[in-house]
């Protein structure tokens, strides 16, 4: 078990576990979609075998920001669009920590878009869940970056003149090892998908539809929704790039035509992560950082004296 926490430790987990000893109250409006991702996380954890000490989620800023306020685990509430840096950083101090970061739409892709491309090509060993709903919620309905064109809120009233970002074609062409969109309609698949995201070794980019019924009430209920893994009408191998872009467009396009199309998209398992790169050319150490903070015996290296050393 590590000295860090209770990392390694083998145990039937109970999904109530997750709940806090005293339950906050959600502030989430009523019919928000943001209930079915706690939920969806709450059975997805125990499936995994990750214990609240063993797991990590960092949010952004934004109605998706309160989840780790309702989920019992070690949680770091970031600033705006940076859940991505500070959950690597945890990563690589402490590689064995199960890392979730998560953020909305406006968070995530907008304010913290630079972050979102960079983690995805370095192919991070974490799970990134972004809460997409079209719309800047927190601050009371704006424009977001997957807001469709025409739409109408207090920062477009005359109607958004931009073409919506499209996050799946996005993160796979930034590099991320998996990528997959789901629903709060659909719970069942939900938890499935955030299972396989956070047993995958490597980036796990899963955008999850909410509904607002608050501040988008333009916005779908994404229903009826269509698994393109389940129907007959799709056809593709979620593990070859080409074929995956290819079905990522289509169903970027459909979304804005009112047709719901979710399931995983892209899956390379042999992508090695961003940790496992630096491991194996020896820019990583074999002891975490995280260890070596509880060691009172150990002797730090300044780094500008090893940059000295490497260049004297």
């Amino acid at each position: 078990m590590s000295t860090f926490s209770a990392i390694g430790e083998e145990r039937e987990i109970d999904r109530d576990e997750y709940t806090p000893g005293v339950e906050p109250q959600p502030t989430w409006c009523p019919g928000c979609g943001d209930f079915s991702v706690l939920k969806a996380l709450k059975q997805a954890l125990p499936e995994v075998g990750r214990t609240p000490e063993e797991t990590l989620l960092c949010t952004g800023i934004g109605c998706s920001g309160k989840l780790n306020s309702y989920l019992d685990t070690y949680g770091f509430h970031t600033i705006h669009g940076r859940s991505l840096p500070v959950a690597r950083a945890a990563k690589l101090a402490n590689p064995d920590l199960e890392v979730i970061a998560a953020g909305g739409d406006g968070d995530g892709y907008g304010i913290g878009g630079n972050h979102f491309i960079h983690t995805a090509r370095e192919n991070h060993d974490m799970t990134y869940i972004v809460f997409n709903n079209e719309i800047f919620g927190l601050t009371k309905g704006q424009t977001s970056p997957t807001s469709p064109k025409g739409h109408k809120s207090k920062t477009q009233p005359h109607g958004s003149a931009k073409e919506p970002i499209k996050p799946l074609s996005m993160s796979l062409n930034a590099g991320a090892s998996y990528v997959a969109r789901t629903a709060a309609v659909n719970p069942n698949q939900a938890k499935e998908i955030l299972t396989e995201a956070i047993e995958h070794d490597g980036f796990a980019h899963v955008d999850f539809l909410t509904q607002c019924p608050t501040w988008n009430k333009d916005a779908r209920q994404y229903v009826p929704y269509i698994d393109v893994n389940e129907s007959d009408d799709y056809e593709f191998d979620k593990t070859d790039r080409v074929e995956a872009a290819e079905m990522m467009r289509e169903t970027e396009e459909s979304l804005y035509e009112g047709e719901v199309l979710t399931g995983r998209f892209y899956v390379d398992e042999e992508r090695p992560s961003y940790g496992a790169e630096k491991q194996e050319i020896g820019e990583m150490p074999e002891e975490p950082l995280a260890e070596r903070y509880w060691d009172d015996d150990y002797e730090w290296e300044r780094s500008h004296d090893m940059f000295l050393d490497k260049h004297a």
